[in-house]
């Protein structure tokens, strides 16, 4: 037999219609052919396998004992390559795929905790490990398929990936229900002269947004700590008596800490989720990333 490259799909569908037709123009009508067409690619079938595949006779043609032995091999080839070409279906409560998402810990507790609690309800098989993120090769890491959706603001997400909005976010001061400040009118002045904490991730570990704006009206605050992590500084709050700037979101179900608008306006931010053309079209990842959307977008706000 010649090599298999010699051998394309249209020969083993020709050759298929040859087996159950067993005539060339009705078989050359099921494929929408002309006969010398098929004539021909019988020519090839017959160089290809080394044998006459069929011999004439008053109604048509018979197949040899060597197609009659293709017979079923060939349908079989034919029907998987076929299946491979359908849709993959997916079955969200049945699903076992295991899917990386990367975050912040900001991103964990406002968007990846409530994820997965309704990812637990509708696929309870599927597998999640979260990871932090590496934003400076976040590319990377979605294309090699170490993670499959990553969580990033929209100055951090490289041009060559898929994102789409979650939600805008802004900033509200918080501090816990017992603080010495709690329930006092709480003004520009007042606000700077609290003991302050934020979350610093790299640079200045004193120094955040609320910093540079306050530093456009030539004022600073007095930021006691800095920590790199939004969940510790939560707990913090709710144990000590500091003040801090902190996305509303991240607070919205702690019933322990006091909110309210800063004295100054702070830009906000954005959300986004961004992935890799090499998920963008599965199944699987595409709903994936709908429920995300559904639950943790602009269409679903909370708090």
């Amino acid at each position: 037999m010649r090599e298999l490259h010699h051998l394309d799909l249209n020969l083993l569908k020709t050759l298929d219609a040859l087996l159950d037709e067993r005539n060339v123009t009705r078989a050359a009508e099921r494929l929408s052919l002309t006969q010398p067409a098929v004539s021909a690619m019988l020519t090839r079938l017959r160089e290809s396998f080394n044998d006459p595949l069929f011999v004439r006779s008053q109604r048509g043609v018979i197949p040899t004992p060597r197609a009659l032995e293709l017979a079923q091999p060939v349908k079989r080839i034919l029907h998987d390559i076929q299946t491979l070409m359908q849709p993959e279906r997916f079955e969200p409560a049945t699903s076992t795929l295991t899917v990386t998402i990367a975050a912040t810990d900001y991103a964990l507790r406002a968007i990846v905790d409530p994820f997965i609690r309704e990812l637990r309800r509708r696929a309870p098989a599927m597998r999640l490990a979260v990871r932090g993120i590496d934003e400076a090769n976040v590319r990377q890491l979605l294309e090699k398929g170490e993670i499959d959706l990553a969580i990033l603001t929209t100055q951090t997400v490289p041009e060559e990936l898929h994102a789409r909005q979650l939600y805008d976010e802004e900033y509200v001061c918080a501090m816990r229900a017992r603080h010495p400040a709690a329930g006092e009118p709480l003004g520009l002045a007042r606000f700077c002269e609290l003991d302050q904490a934020l979350v610093s991730y790299s640079g200045d570990p004193f120094s955040g947004v609320t910093d540079r704006a306050l530093a456009a009206q030539n004022l600073t605050r007095r930021v006691s700590l800095s920590v790199d992590s939004f969940l510790f500084l939560v707990a913090l709050l709710k144990e000590t008596d500091l003040l801090a700037v902190v996305p509303r979101r991240l607070i919205r179900e702690e019933d322990a800490l006091l909110t309210f608008a800063p004295p100054l306006a702070i830009p906000g931010f954005t959300k986004v989720a961004a992935w890799h053309e090499r998920t963008h079209h599965h199944p699987a990842h595409r709903w994936l990333r709908e429920v995300l959307f559904e639950v943790c977008g602009d269409n679903n706000r909370q708090g």
